[in-house]
């Protein structure tokens, strides 16, 4: 290894700068912190919600998919989906979302005193059918992410555990262009 002369680790140059060493750390440690805040999901766990409107959206999607015998629309990870695709794909509904689930939230004060999430059941369902006949355009977009989160694919943070598949009776769908054969058995004919 080549050392600089009159180098030691962790010792300031006469100069006053840094080591050749130190100065690297200092800068690979400054790299992964501002990289690692541009990847990460916020405090929160979530990477688009916040607390407040993920429990806000999760009273919607729980009254859109009721639990019964299987989970709830968040409990099979259509929050999740949701979330995500906020950041990517759905980028462009961020705003509507936002938008809607303040609505939501004022619909629930205004009818029962308190945000939606504090609400009963009952009362969420109620707000839910106000919200969608006040906001139609909202509603049909959370009705349809949703809808997408619980039944599609797993990979996408929704259907966790494939569990709207085993409700159907259905095996779990072939990913597009991967063949469904044991290549140890060799190709089908």
């Amino acid at each position: 290894m080549l050392r600089e002369e009159g180098w030691e680790p962790g010792v300031k140059k006469e100069n006053g700068g840094l080591a050749r060493r130190d100065f690297m750390i200092a800068t690979a440690a400054a790299g992964a912190t501002f990289l690692s805040g541009c990847f990460s999901a916020n405090d929160n766990g979530w990477e688009y919600l916040t607390r407040d409107t993920a429990a806000t959206l999760k009273a919607i999607c729980d009254q859109i998919v009721p639990s019964d015998d299987f989970p709830s629309g968040s409990e099979a990870g259509a929050l999740t989906y949701i979330d995500r695709q906020l950041m990517r794909h759905y980028r462009r509904y961020q705003k509507d979302y936002l938008a809607g689930l303040d609505q939501a939230n004022r619909i629930s004060r205004e009818q029962f005193g308190c945000d939606l999430e504090n609400a009963s059941g009952q009362q969420q369902l109620a707000v839910v059918r106000v919200l969608e006949a006040k906001s139609r355009v909202f509603f049909e977009l959370v009705r349809a992410h949703t809808l997408e989160g619980y039944y599609g694919s797993p990979r996408h943070g929704g259907n966790r555990d494939a569990v709207s598949w085993r409700m159907l009776g259905i095996d779990e769908p072939p990913l597009r262009g991967r063949a469904q054969y044991d290549l140890r058995k060799g190709s089908p004919s």
